[in-house]
């Protein structure tokens, strides 16, 4: 699992200013189905820059991110503060923490990454009983209110996913589909409860994010890095077609998750 390690690495910075935060309304649901008001302790795998795992810092009394990228893990280390937070080196089939110590367990945007048979015995190792793991994923692209930049941001990822599937066979990189998350948590008998939940909430932004969240996808970086030039892969239209669209003005967008969340 190298080349899905290290697929990110090298955009740090680009990925945390353009990427959403959780949608709010998050931490009550997972509150609630983990039976308490606040959170000893709060895992979350796949941690990247940081922004999945602040978010928990004013419901936990401790917060730790796993990260196994390097690059990722330094970024969220420099932009964030307080005790009650930490960033660790590991992998989401080793954590390195004690078992049932967890109240939580998350994973946003980094579960397709990760290799199932290993991942869920291990969250649910560190999971105490009653537990909740809950793994969730950000629609692409938000929906910003002008169909036509949608569309366009749709048509762009159509070529460079192909494009990006082929490498990814060259380079033995492999992606589990997202839409089997809850059919693999279901399947390993980790959990004694499973469903799917969809979120909503809005952020803002403009034609300047709009190309970076583009931009933020590691199959557009990767493809860029291997020599492919922006007008090979479209997104020169993309660029130009996003900014008389949506321009410089900064308008509410809406974003759609989708969690699939397992109670040990």
């Amino acid at each position: 699992m190298e080349g899905n390690i290290e697929r990110f690495g090298e955009f740090a910075k680009d990925y945390h200013s353009v990427r959403p935060s959780p949608p709010a309304i998050l931490k009550s649901i997972l509150l609630e189905l983990a039976k308490t008001a606040r959170l000893k302790l709060v895992v979350d795998i796949g941690s990247g820059t940081g922004l999945s795992t602040r978010y928990w810092v004013d419901v936990a009394d401790r917060v730790i991110g796993i990260e196994p990228n390097d690059n990722m893990r330094s970024q969220a280390t420099a932009t964030t503060h307080g005790q009650a937070i930490e960033f660790r080196k590991g992998l989401s089939s080793d954590t390195g923490l004690q078992a049932g110590t967890a109240d939580l367990v998350t994973c946003s945007q980094a579960l397709h990454w990760m290799e199932p048979k290993g991942t869920f015995p291990e969250v649910a190792r560190i999971l105490r009983a009653g537990g909740v793991f809950a793994a969730y994923d950000y629609d692409w692209p938000p929906t910003t209110g002008v169909w036509e930049a949608d569309q366009a941001y749709v048509e762009c990822m159509k070529g460079l996913d192909e494009l990006e599937r082929k490498r990814s066979a060259e380079h033995m990189v492999h992606k589990w589909e997202k839409h089997e998350h809850l059919g693999r948590m279901e399947e390993s008998k980790c959990f004694r409860f499973t469903k799917e939940i969809v979120v909503h909430h809005t952020e803002t932004g403009n034609a300047e994010r709009f190309i970076g969240i583009l931009l933020s996808q590691g199959g557009v970086r990767l493809l860029l890095k291997s020599g492919y030039k922006e007008q090979q892969l479209g997104i020169d239209k993309f660029r130009d077609r996003c900014r008389d669209l949506l321009g410089e003005k900064q308008k509410e967008w809406y974003w759609s998750s989708r969690v699939r969340v397992g109670v040990k």
